[in-house]
């Protein structure tokens, strides 16, 4: 009798959880406005920006941000005359849908492939489109460390081929990325990985 409750209860979270993915997906402007604050929680952006950003009508992202906003994964702040967002990093799916995003983008496999294999990396930042929240065929990575380049492209090129997307990277010794100046990055890189 246990399994068989075991499996009703298993069967309803399941049917729970594709219907919350497909209201998650279902619209390609909600997607983007996942990738662009879910990935990079530092995001701050207003109805107009995202405008631009995306190409679309304000009235479709209006509509996906206010959902999103009452779902409580938005947070909310007026700057003047406008209305800025940010994701919740306190809504308890948002570690999830980070996990997800991730996965979708391939930057687990990297993250597993290449970066956990060479040894003497100490840290790896996200820079480029994907940490503006912007979804793009190249995933650009600082690598800091002392990196073996012939095994790094070994890795890179085999790990292109599973998450179909082009791997570029910069490498920066300890010293190196010491007297880095970040600001020069916008936005700031995305902390992707850290050996502690």
């Amino acid at each position: 009798m246990n399994s068989f409750c075991d499996t009703v209860i298993l069967s309803n979270f399941a049917t729970h959880f594709i219907t919350m993915i497909e209201t998650l997906i279902s619209s390609k402007t909600r997607v983007k406005l996942l990738l662009k604050f879910f990935l990079n929680s530092n995001t701050v952006s207003y109805l107009r920006g995202l405008e631009s950003e995306f190409g679309e009508s304000s009235n479709a992202i209006r509509i996906e941000v206010n959902r999103l906003e009452q779902a409580g994964m938005l947070k909310t702040e007026i700057l003047g005359n406008k209305k800025m967002y940010t994701a919740n990093k306190e809504h308890p799916l948002f570690n999830e849908i980070h996990s997800i995003l991730m996965k979708n983008i391939g930057l687990d496999t990297v993250i597993d492939e290449v970066i956990e294999r060479l040894g003497h990396v100490s840290k790896v930042y996200l820079i480029g489109e994907f940490s503006k929240g912007l979804d793009s065929d190249i995933i650009d990575l600082i690598f800091i460390g002392s990196v073996d380049k012939i095994y790094l492209l070994n890795l890179v090129e085999k790990t292109e081929g599973l998450v179909s997307r082009k791997i570029r990277y910069i490498i920066y010794t300890e010293e190196q990325f010491e007297k880095l100046d970040m600001s020069k990055f916008n936005p700031q890189p995305l902390l992707l990985w850290c050996k502690d």
